[in-house]
């Protein structure tokens, strides 16, 4: 039973010091728990304590990846202090464009912004904020559950 709590806590430990939310075969290398389903219920028993306790943290999970965070109100309280989001200013400029007129057209984007959206659209694909799929000539734009979470949205 000793060893349960180890995992558990070893588990707990990664989640804390990853400034990214981890995967579960990226948790495995780091525990050293070969059991991906070992790992997805610890992971889940985590969560509901969390969610269970009186404070101020949570875990998410975000594309299968986790990662803690704040609970509200804590988390809109306290966001100044955060680093913001790695990306440009006028990356989150568009962003804030996307989120608002989701399923854009690329080309629309490149109107109204100019040939930097280029730029701008490969920085947010990389974050992994937005996804660009082929929709005939031009390409559809819109936001990922990443950003759904990260922005609480």
């Amino acid at each position: 039973m000793e060893e349960q709590a180890d995992y558990k806590n070893m588990v707990e430990g990664a989640l804390f010091m990853s400034q990214n939310a981890v995967g579960i075969s990226e948790l495995s290398r780091i525990t050293g728990i070969m059991s991906p389903g070992h790992i997805q219920k610890i992971l889940d028993e985590l969560i509901s304590e969390y969610n269970g306790r009186n404070t101020s943290l949570t875990i998410l999970s975000i594309d299968k990846k986790y990662m803690f965070s704040l609970k509200e109100p804590y988390a809109s309280k306290l966001s100044s202090m955060a680093n913001g989001p790695d990306i440009t200013k006028g990356a989150l400029r568009l962003l804030a464009y996307i989120s608002k007129n989701n399923g854009i057209a690329q080309s629309s984007l490149v109107k109204a912004f100019g040939a930097s959206t280029y730029d701008h659209i490969k920085e947010l694909i990389e974050a992994e904020f937005i996804e660009a799929k082929k929709s005939g000539r031009t390409k559809k734009i819109t936001t990922t559950n990443k950003f759904k979470e990260y922005f609480n949205v």
